[in-house]
């Protein structure tokens, strides 16, 4: 089991600044990418869950790279809760949140990041005692404004933004006290995955790492 496990998302999120969201088309590439990435400083990833390669790469991943915390994202339904729990996640991301898939959420166990693009879809979740979400699609929703604005009448929200979230605006947004940490696929994208570039995909991993250091 991953260290992080049985810890709330809070914790979760709080192991570094930035989060890979992986996408894996080849199983061969699982394990190597998860060496670099953790290798470069980034411990939690998120396999999301849009490839038929997601639900073995994360029980891959766990295996031999233990110090990696591996979630499972674009978790929609029930479905994708017990493919994610039965691989082992220790988190699980969705990019939205209604009524049943919070419930089942919470009755599954596992600590879940649910997302959300407006005040009112936050407070929802804030109706649940949820804390920590994910602002989903974070630049098209009106990125580093919209969470400073939604910081003002929700001080005790905090988010993980993620969607159009670069190298390049990582810092504005992790400067914003409501950020607990951002995610995106700059630390290692699809080209270089495919390419099987491991010292390029670590060498960007150490810099997305030192963004709050």
């Amino acid at each position: 089991m991953s260290p992080a496990a049985g810890s709330d998302i809070q914790a979760i999120l709080a192991l570094a600044p930035a989060i890979p969201v992986l996408v894996i088309d080849d199983l061969d590439d699982a394990v190597p990418l998860a060496k670099a990435l953790c290798a470069g400083g980034l411990r939690v990833l998120e396999v999301t869950f849009r490839t038929p390669a997601a639900q073995e790469a994360i029980v891959a991943m766990r295996e031999a790279v233990p110090e990696a915390v591996v979630g499972a994202g674009t978790i929609l339904d029930q479905r994708g809760i017990d493919a994610a729990t039965s691989a082992g996640s220790a988190f699980l991301v969705s990019p939205g949140a209604g009524p049943k898939l919070l419930d089942a959420f919470v009755a599954c166990g596992t600590p879940f990041l649910p997302g959300i693009a407006t005040p009112s879809e936050a407070m929802t979740l804030l109706e649940r005692g949820i804390t920590h979400m994910k602002f989903f699609p974070a630049e098209p929703a009106g990125g580093v404004s919209m969470l400073r604005s939604i910081g003002g009448p929700l001080p005790d929200l905090r988010f993980c933004p993620t969607g159009g979230v670069s190298e390049s605006n990582a810092p504005d947004y992790l400067a914003l006290p409501n950020v607990v940490c951002v995610g995106g696929s700059w630390m290692a994208p699809t080209k270089l995955v495919r390419a099987k570039r491991w010292d390029e995909i670590e060498r960007l991993a150490r810099a997305a790492a030192a963004l709050r250091s």
